[in-house]
């Protein structure tokens, strides 16, 4: 669970630096959804950046699970909308 302003922005710019493809948006509920494209070093290095998050966000929870590779986001990491 994140609290905290500017968390989608962090991790664009965090995954942009790393080379991380993907994207980042709010759920209805409150947390934030991560779907993020990489290789192994890359990845690890987005988790840390996420446990870590913006200097104003309280992070509560890094969840991670795997999921298929979807080809629409192998160019870019964009902010999406909403999950809802």
């Amino acid at each position: 669970m994140v609290q905290g302003v500017g968390f989608r922005f962090f991790a664009q710019r965090s995954a942009r630096r790393l080379g991380v493809t993907g994207y980042v948006r709010n759920l209805p509920d409150g947390r934030v959804e991560v779907y993020a494209i990489g290789q192994p070093p890359q990845l690890d290095s987005m988790r840390a950046e996420l446990k870590r998050g913006p200097h104003l966000a309280s992070i509560s929870e890094v969840a991670e699970e795997e999921a298929p590779v979807l080809e629409s986001y192998l160019d870019q990491f964009e902010i999406e909308s909403g999950g809802w």
